[in-house]
């Protein structure tokens, strides 16, 4: 009677092993890096220029203001010394304000690019994700993962996104 058993179950337990084998077969996956994809793409490396131009001007404006203050800390420094009380009050005020000003344009600008810099890439991310899912279509694959933590290469798609995404530049520069 128990032997029974343990054969009926075997038999299940391979029936199932054997579906779940002919399923997989028939299933076809690809998987992509989109970090990869999102830091390769052209659309990626525009996107950056683009920022950078952009923020160029503040970024600019900023470290001036960086190389004001430190002259003027290292004035103090140098000659503190030698000016009267009155004097270095008035500069440590002065530095004291340049620091809280320069601190916050540091922050805000921060924000601002980063602010952007979400806007746009979720653009791109829009973008990628469309062009994964026209290349899942067309090569009729029924599961695109992302970002594995291993795929062979017959199975990643990573390259023929990024090309289809160069294309898509090349395409739109016409």
């Amino acid at each position: 009677m128990i032997l029974k058993k343990f054969i009926l179950i075997l038999l299940v337990i391979g029936s199932f092993g054997l579906t779940n084998s002919l399923w997989a077969a028939e299933l076809k996956i690809g998987v992509v890096n989109v970090s990869k994809i999102l830091k390769e793409a052209p659309q990626a490396k525009r996107l950056s220029k683009s920022l950078e131009t952009e923020f160029k001007r503040r970024s600019q404006d900023l470290t001036t203001k960086q190389k004001q203050l430190k002259k003027l800390e290292e004035k103090l420094g140098r000659d503190g010394a030698i000016m009267s009380e009155a004097e270095v009050k008035r500069l440590e005020t002065d530095i004291r304000s340049r620091r809280r000003k320069l601190k916050a344009a540091l922050d805000e600008f921060r924000e601002d690019l980063n602010l952007r810099r979400n806007e746009e890439l979720n653009k791109l991310s829009r973008v990628v994700t469309e062009v994964i899912h026209q290349l899942g279509e067309d090569e009729k694959i029924d599961l695109i993962l992302e970002n594995p933590i291993y795929a062979s290469a017959r199975i990643n798609l990573t390259e023929k996104v990024l090309k289809r995404l160069k294309a898509q530049t090349k395409a739109s520069r016409k």
